[in-house]
């Protein structure tokens, strides 16, 4: 055996402007309470803010956020640079031919209801997890065995991607108390420094520090977490002193709070992809032609410029430079050519009738609607642009502004034609794990639609089992140039998270991989 030890605008947003703080959400809905509204720069407490609503307990629904809030724990963490470090399991060791895994526990782990971390309660969390969506069903598991202070996971053919699903927050580790019989999640007690005070799904919940905690004091001994979905309400309860903490800024508030001496701003480039997923099912978008001419109709350069404020946004292939291992800079860009597009869907039989919007050869007019979500600032935005754009294209789009969950919904019943969404390709810290949901025989969620490809799943099933780097680049150079060149999504532009954050807060820092906020190192300058 091999051993791994690791160290420890448009009118959009003018309908949505004109309201006022707070006025979008029923009463008393966006506001902190007075256990920790003194907190600003001397109480032991923190007040976040962000646009993610509580959807379910189950950590497949919205594990993240108490990940994020260090309130459960994974067998397997991330540092900054995307290894993989001691979580539960401080280290672990994987036979020669890769299919026998064996993780050491942390000793002195402890539920926050003071039971003990054990091998027979991660064993029960993974097989739960196994059932549910998240990552861990991709793995080819066939057993996971308890044994003393340590778990073994079989394989029935080399996985090397096991430890990013084992990070995953779907495979958070929960104490037994929490599970029915069946799997089911029925509350939420973890490991981490804080343990959960109150859940008021889908807006709020409140954590202190944990008395069973086993590692390092935490200065900061209490937190409130209250989603807020509008940008705006979010930007001005940091500048009025309503939270210690936002997250995600629009690019105009960005720019303002800049100038703010009560806030300080902070931001970092993600590994994530703002995109239009198409769906190849409908007759015209189901033509690689068609949709390399909405791809050469969409003006990059001015999104990220004129919605994003950074020019370097613009996405010249789907996976971002900060993912450096598997971003091309071979790769031919994504080129702005309205007139290219054109005579593309021209010799396509698609021709500008009077008002300029395209029809087939049956006289059907050519117009598309496009599903988005206010969660992320800038989609409304962008998706304002890119209707725009296509307009101009001849393709007429109808913009709907709705819920996250209506494109997956769009995807399971065949309805979504057009949708405008943003994919972390390391919310599982391997990239070829969601590229394989997404790009799967089957497609996925946020994925292609109606669209596949065997050699990219192929490429894809090699990939998990290669070992070599070697073997390893090649074919990550392969599933990206097979994307690139078949467009079963569209990029549009990279990301980054920006959050503003009181001016005495001290230990604050944005997670490059969006996993955590870092709360344990954070503390109040006096």
């Amino acid at each position: 055996m091999s051993k791994h030890i690791s160290p420890r605008r448009r009118a959009l947003l003018g309908a949505l402007g004109a309201l006022p703080l707070l006025a979008a959400c029923r009463p008393g809905s966006e506001s902190l309470p007075d256990v920790v509204a003194a907190s600003g720069g001397g109480a032991s407490g923190l007040r976040i803010v962000g646009p993610w609503e509580i959807v379910g307990i189950d950590p497949s629904r919205s594990g993240y956020l108490f990940s994020r809030t260090e309130i459960c724990e994974t067998l397997v963490e991330v540092d900054d640079d995307g290894q993989f470090v001691g979580g539960l399991a401080n280290e672990w060791q994987v036979s020669r031919d890769r299919r026998y895994w064996r993780f050491k526990l942390r000793p002195g782990a402890r539920f926050h209801d003071g039971s003990a971390v054990d091998a027979h309660a991660v064993v029960q969390a993974l097989t739960f997890s196994r059932q549910k969506p998240g990552g861990m069903g991709m793995a080819p598991i066939e057993r996971i065995d308890a044994g003393d202070g340590v778990v073994d996971i079989r394989l029935g053919k080399a996985f090397e991607a096991l430890p990013a699903m084992l990070a995953h927050s779907s495979a958070q580790i929960l104490a037994p108390a929490c599970y029915s019989v069946t799997g089911a999640v029925r509350r939420i007690v973890g490991s981490g420094p804080y343990k959960l005070t109150l859940l008021e799904p889908p807006q709020r919940f409140a954590a202190e520090a944990s008395e069973y905690w086993d590692g390092p004091p935490v200065a900061m001994r209490s937190l409130h977490y209250l989603a807020v979905g509008r940008g705006e309400s979010r930007a001005l309860m940091a500048e009025s002193g309503q939270a210690d903490i936002v997250y995600s800024l629009d690019p105009a508030s960005w720019q303002r709070l800049r100038g703010n001496p009560r806030v300080r701003v902070a931001a970092v480039h993600l590994p994530r992809t703002l995109y239009l997923k198409l769906n190849a099912r409908h007759p015209l978008l189901g033509r690689r032609e068609v949709r390399e001419a909405i791809s050469l109709a969409l003006d990059r350069g001015g999104i990220a410029r004129a919605v994003l404020r950074d020019e370097a946004a613009a996405a010249n292939q789907l996976l971002a430079p900060v993912l450096r291992d598997w971003h091309d800079p071979g790769l031919p860009g994504l080129p702005f050519d309205l007139a290219r597009a054109g005579e593309i869907l021209d010799a396509q039989g698609l021709k500008k009738g009077p008002d300029g919007i395209r029809t087939n050869t049956d006289g059907i007019r050519l117009g598309l609607k496009l599903l988005t979500f206010p969660d992320r600032p800038e989609l409304p935005v962008i998706a304002a642009a890119v209707q725009e754009q296509m307009r101009q294209l001849g393709i007429a789009v109808d913009v709907r502004i709705g819920n996250s969950s209506d494109i997956p919904a769009g995807h399971r019943d065949g309805s979504l034609e057009l949708a405008l969404g943003a994919r972390n390709f390391a919310n599982v810290p391997e990239p070829s794990v969601t590229l394989l949901q997404d790009f799967g025989l089957q497609g996925g969620d946020w994925g292609a639609m109606g669209w596949t490809s065997p050699a990219l799943v192929e490429a894809l099933g090699r990939y998990q089992e290669s070992v070599r780097e070697t073997d390893k680049h090649a074919l990550r150079r392969r599933i990206v140039a097979l994307l690139h060149a078949e467009l079963p999504t569209i990029p549009l532009a990279w990301n980054r998270l920006v959050a503003a954050h009181h001016p005495r807060l001290d230990g604050f820092s944005l997670d490059p991989l969006e996993r955590c906020y870092r709360i344990s190192r954070m503390r109040w300058q006096t």
